[in-house]
């Protein structure tokens, strides 16, 4: 993952060594079928099967209200 920087020099920060350190692995065993599913899944939305993995377990975190709230950002409105 990459941000760009500074426009004039067209810079671009790795910031992949944040994002990196603040996720866990762990092996997962899945059937053939489901993980087939989840292949087509992720081609067919432009993501890595562990991205559409990881999009699909945030989902259903937050939909099922398993998430901590976000604070209130400063000046924003709820």
């Amino acid at each position: 993952m990459r941000r760009q920087g500074n426009s004039a020099g067209g810079e671009y920060r790795d910031i992949t060594s944040v994002v990196m350190a603040e996720k866990k692995s762990f092996a997962l065993r899945i059937d053939a079928e489901t993980m087939k599913a989840i292949e087509k899944w992720a081609a067919d939305e432009f993501r890595s099967v562990n991205g559409q993995i990881e999009w699909m377990l945030h989902k259903g975190l937050k939909d099922a209200g398993r998430l901590k709230k976000e604070e209130k950002k400063k000046g924003g409105t709820v």
